[in-house]
């Protein structure tokens, strides 16, 4: 298959590295410095882009893939505000879209824990429930867009939160999201439900980058020849 690479930080030369060792083949990388090879032929040869940039290009990189006819895996978080509009884009020009705020199997394994802990404690109102997150110092969004999902499944699931907030909850229907931004950690992330008797704590604990790229690999290989806006939920059916 062939890859384009969208921003050619770690990240991006990781997923490169592991693109080549599955047999694929990189085309075209785009950073900063050559954003009008989103025009190239070597471009638009590419049956997927992997895009990993920033909140504030992340857009204007789909977009501009999507005219060059190339479809895009994406974990660029922090502008998801955006995605109804941008779904009912994908679904009126027929493009393509593979976005995941989280592309580590493991942390969609946690996902599906943290819903299913959140239906059983909506059961015991004597819990309250907050999060703490952890990542790198160079990560931009706070909270991860994998807090925000993690998040959502609570608020999905357990009728006394109605809505999340930085830091710390005002009212008991929040849910408090405290991130801390220190040295290189991947990426940590801790679901804490707490009573006067006990406390019962479920966490994700990223030890490399390695799980995000692979992921991002295996979902540009699901995601070649599809349509529509697609996530973590349509490739592992769970």
């Amino acid at each position: 298959m062939k890859i384009a690479l969208i921003g050619y930080g770690k990240m991006g030369k990781t997923i490169e590295r592991i693109a080549l060792e599955r047999g694929h083949e990189i085309v075209s990388v785009i950073d900063i410095d050559n954003l009008d090879d989103f025009e190239s032929d070597a471009f638009k040869s590419a049956d997927v882009a992997i895009e990993f940039t920033v909140p504030k290009v992340a857009l204007s990189n789909y977009r501009r893939a999507f005219a060059a006819g190339v479809a895009v895996v994406s974990g660029t978080t922090g502008w998801t505000d955006e995605l109804p509009a941008l779904k009912k884009e994908i679904d009126e020009t027929g493009k393509t879209l593979f976005w995941s705020s989280n592309f580590s199997l493991g942390v969609n394994i946690f996902m599906a824990v943290n819903k299913y802990l959140a239906a059983i404690m909506n059961q015991f109102p004597n819990y309250n429930v907050e999060m703490t997150e952890v990542h790198h110092t160079q990560k931009l969004d706070a909270p991860s867009g994998t807090a925000i999902t993690l998040a959502d499944g609570i608020l999905e699931n357990l009728n006394r939160k109605t809505g999340w907030v930085k830091e710390t909850e005002t009212k008991p229907e929040e849910m408090a999201i405290k991130s801390i931004r220190e040295g290189q950690v991947p990426g940590i992330h801790t679901i804490r439900y707490e009573s006067e008797v006990d406390s019962i704590e479920i966490t994700h604990d990223a030890k490399s980058r390695e799980g995000f790229a692979l992921g991002a690999v295996v979902a540009a290989e699901f995601t070649a020849g599809k349509k529509g806006l697609l996530g973590m939920g349509d490739m592992l059916k769970f």
